[in-house]
């Protein structure tokens, strides 16, 4: 781990020596080999690498979308690959936001109500979950579009609706698979200043893949994979990006 990176503070994800493949064709096809990772409360960090890589297979294995063939990896103290898949989809609506690419909104529902979606499988109430879809919209900047059904946004209010659903559980791991691959420059720079000012401002700890390197300049820690491998883990430097 970067020694710049949350020095002092517990690991929020704790990755050890973890391996992963899948069977394609009758053959075994190898992706992650022997990763090591601890991620501290508050960190941000850019996972990169080329295609193939083992970017996203990383990233849904730390969401518990998906379980390793070996090693260890606790989430808040917690070892996700014992959890039973009864228990993971509960786990995951608690612990961990996740953001993806193409905002995966529903087009019937307008901004508040794709927010609100998550929290009906919990137990709060009808005006506990309006505060906290309200809450959740004004931290993104969208208390003005909460009436407006995705077709009337732009890509970047979209992204940020998507966004504002991610944090509406209030976990304390946001994950975001190139979440900005869809939009334009201008736009990129307004999520990614979201992103940065919501682990300053929250201590949200954040986990963004991407293959660009302006993007991958704004975290506080880079994480580059080659051939499923970690070939350099440190601060997100000009030599390195």
């Amino acid at each position: 781990m970067s020694a710049a990176a949350g020095a002092g503070k517990p690991p929020i994800v704790r990755i050890a020596h973890l391996a992963k493949g899948y069977r394609r064709g009758g053959q075994d096809v190898p992706v992650l080999f022997d990763i090591s990772l601890e991620i501290p409360e508050g960190d941000f960090i850019a996972l990169m690498g080329p295609s193939g890589s083992g970017k996203s297979t990383l990233l849904n294995l730390i969401a518990g979308i998906d379980k390793p063939d070996a090693g260890e990896l606790l989430v808040g103290g917690e070892d996700i690959t014992k959890l039973p898949e009864s228990e993971l989809a509960d786990w995951r609506a608690s612990h961990v936001g996740f953001i993806f690419q193409f905002y995966n909104l529903l087009p019937v529902l307008d901004a508040f109500e794709n927010v609100e979606l998550p929290l009906l499988l919990t137990s709060l109430s009808r005006r506990e979950r309006r505060a906290r879809a309200e809450m959740a919209l004004a931290l993104v900047g969208l208390s003005d579009r909460m009436e407006h059904y995705p077709n009337e946004l732009s890509g970047g209010q979209q992204q940020r609706v998507a966004i504002a659903r991610a944090l509406v559980n209030q976990p304390p791991l946001l994950l975001a698979d190139e979440p900005t691959g869809n939009l334009d420059t201008r736009t990129t720079e307004e999520v990614l200043d979201l992103l940065g000012q919501l682990n300053r401002e929250q201590g949200l700890t954040i986990v963004v893949v991407t293959h660009e390197a302006d993007v991958a300049a704004h975290g506080k820690r880079l994480v580059r994979l080659k051939d499923g491998r970690v070939v350099y883990d440190g601060a997100p430097t000009r030599e390195h990006l």
